[in-house]
């Protein structure tokens, strides 16, 4: 799926047939990555219940490191090679490796979830639902093209990448919650213009084939992903550790 530089349609752009065509095509292929966003949504909330609800896993992930950090490897393994192979994989295949991914992220949260108490998870997911169905809704109604502020979301993502590292061996706590708030604006913007980006990404003609499978999959990852950064930044912001 790659990044557009061109500004949001219009009718004007397309014959009256050809554009109602455009709008139920984006509209069907939106709907579907939101659908397997919620799904993955979904997965990761239940392994981690399930994880925090297992002491012998808890002790192997907070016990040994390389269990946490061989986990977290997989992940980024994962999104990379559903990235960059997706139109090389078959529509099941790269289907395991979301929903695979999605669960495997569910165990990493298993060890958020016992840091922080039940009550301030659930307000950050509230506030997280309702920020970024806020600003999807926007992505997908503007008639402004929002590459502008995606190129701005993307530059300070791999600002705040360095920093958090960086501060990962200083341990500052301005900085934490400096990069803390500098995530919750980025990945507020980058809601709006996946959202955008994937509607337009969608190819007229292409409905119900493997390449439109697959473009539905690669939006849900994304989409998915501004979902739970998002989350983590909120939850930072606001989450209330355990005694």
């Amino acid at each position: 799926m790659k990044r557009s530089g061109r500004s949001a349609e219009s009718p004007r752009d397309y014959p009256n047939k050809s554009w109602s065509k455009l709008k139920r095509s984006s509209s069907g292929s939106s709907s579907r990555s939101t659908g397997g966003m919620c799904l993955a949504l979904i997965i990761t909330g239940v392994v981690a219940m399930a994880a925090v609800s297992t002491p012998a896993l808890m002790e192997a992930l907070l016990g040994r490191s390389w269990v946490f950090w061989g986990i977290i490897i997989a992940e980024f393994i994962l999104v990379a090679t559903l990235a960059s192979l997706v139109k090389k994989m078959s529509v099941p295949l790269a289907t395991f490796i979301f929903l695979g991914y999605a669960a495997l992220n569910g165990v990493t949260f298993g060890v958020v979830f016992m840091a922080f108490t039940a009550e301030s998870i659930a307000s950050a997911f509230y506030v997280t639902a309702g920020t970024f169905g806020i600003m999807s809704l926007y992505g997908y109604v503007t008639r402004r093209d929002l590459t502008s502020l995606g190129q701005l979301c993307l530059m300070g993502l791999i600002g705040l990448i360095v920093a958090s590292v960086v501060n990962f061996w200083y341990g500052s706590e301005t900085v934490y919650w400096i990069t803390t708030c500098a995530g919750v604006l980025i990945f507020v913007g980058l809601t709006a213009y996946d959202t955008q980006k994937i509607k337009q990404s969608n190819i007229i003609g292409n409905e119900g084939s493997d390449e439109d499978s697959k473009e539905a999959i690669v939006g849900a990852l994304i989409l998915y992903l501004d979902f739970i950064n998002l989350f983590l930044m909120i939850l930072r912001l606001m989450g209330k550790r355990r005694k």
